[in-house]
């Protein structure tokens, strides 16, 4: 089991610390609920140095990118963030990931962290254009500072304007005079920055974190609230709502997919099941008791009792306070008969309102 460097300082924080993607990680802290009203109304500080972090260079960086990821990496200017995604040759999701450009022959990807070795296994697979690949994950610890807040806790530890930093966009700057890759994204819809650091800096920041945010009830947020905080905003976890076996149009993620660009993975048979039209998609529903509906349950039309798809992604969202969640439905049954729709769930069909994504507007 792999521990972060901000680990002793979770230990000492009573986090409750379970396995997650090979690494011992802080699930909670204070309380799931709590931890997410924090963020939605003040300011956390998430660890998530477990993602991964590749570093890619070379004269022939983007052609390879092009080829490798589905967006347009051609859009992107020097300091600029993408969210992307890498396919195999059948349209199955490999990856999600974000991309970042410092300049047109060196960028940064960051992968989730139970993909790290996959992950880099394919590009150096598929590494036919020179480029220098360096998975340095191992080196990196990386914490997000999300919320209404975090701006003014972090513009207290830099010299960078952070207010001139877009949303997904980044700069090479300093934070408590450690030099760090500041970012202005984040997986949570509020307003926030991802702070790639040195591991040797990691439990430094971290600590000055708190003591300036100590006004602004700055609060350490566990892996749980950060669950609950992307499912109301729509946002797709791999290994729950997609994988190898989803492509990303049936899972919502036609913009990200530029099919008019040179040849990427999967490419044609991407635009087959476009033209084809979708066997399912991916849809948001909420439910009309407390009952959560938890990934595998099954959807269903409540007049026939017919099986329609199943739930990837489900828990009880605090800002909303009740159960919502990710489901993949057939689209000819759904579309065709517009059935009223059920979630199995322990053999009790509980009624569910399809909802338009995302379900909680954040302020990013």
């Amino acid at each position: 089991m792999k521990l972060t460097a901000l680990h002793e300082i979770h230990k000492k924080l009573n986090a409750k610390l379970v396995p997650f993607a090979g690494y011992e990680m802080p699930i909670q802290y204070s309380g799931i609920i709590e931890e997410h009203k924090i963020i939605r109304n003040k300011v956390g500080v998430f660890d998530v140095s477990h993602m991964g972090e590749f570093f890619i260079e070379g004269l022939r960086a983007e052609e390879f990118l092009q080829q490798v990821t589905i967006n347009d990496v051609a859009k992107l200017s020097d300091c600029k963030a993408q969210y992307t995604a890498m396919c195999n040759p059948n349209g199955g999701i490999i990856d999600d990931v974000l991309l970042y450009r410092f300049t047109k022959s060196k960028y940064m990807m960051v992968v989730n962290a139970s993909n790290i070795e996959k992950d880099f296994n394919w590009l150096i697979k598929n590494n036919l254009f020179d480029v220098d690949l360096q998975n340095k994950s191992d080196e990196y610890s990386l914490l997000a500072i999300q919320g209404p807040k975090s701006e003014i806790v972090l513009q207290k530890l830099t010299e960078t304007n952070l207010s001139e930093i877009q949303y997904y966009s980044f700069i090479e700057g300093k934070i408590s005079n450690c030099p760090a890759i500041i970012s202005r994204t984040g997986y949570t819809g509020e307003k926030g920055f991802e702070l790639y650091i040195k591991n040797e800096y990691a439990c430094k920041i971290w600590e000055q974190l708190f003591e300036t945010g100590k006004e602004f009830e700055i609060t350490p947020i566990g892996l749980g609230a950060r669950d609950t905080l992307r499912l109301e905003m729509g946002f797709c976890l791999y290994g729950n709502d997609i994988d190898e076996t989803t492509n990303p149009i049936e899972a919502g993620l036609s913009w990200i997919t530029k099919l008019n660009k040179e040849k990427f993975f999967g490419k044609d048979v991407l635009i087959k099941i476009k033209e084809n039209g979708l066997k399912r998609k991916l849809i948001g529903i909420s439910l009309n008791e407390k009952n959560v509906a938890r990934h595998g349950y099954n959807i269903v039309d409540c007049n026939s009792s017919q099986i329609i798809g199943s739930v990837t992604s489900g828990n009880f969202s605090p800002s909303l306070e009740k159960p919502i969640a990710l489901a993949f439905v057939e689209t000819n049954i759904f579309l065709n008969q517009n059935p009223k729709i059920c979630v199995d769930i322990r053999g009790k069909l509980i009624e569910a309102n399809i909802v338009k994504l995302p379900f909680y507007k954040g302020s990013n």
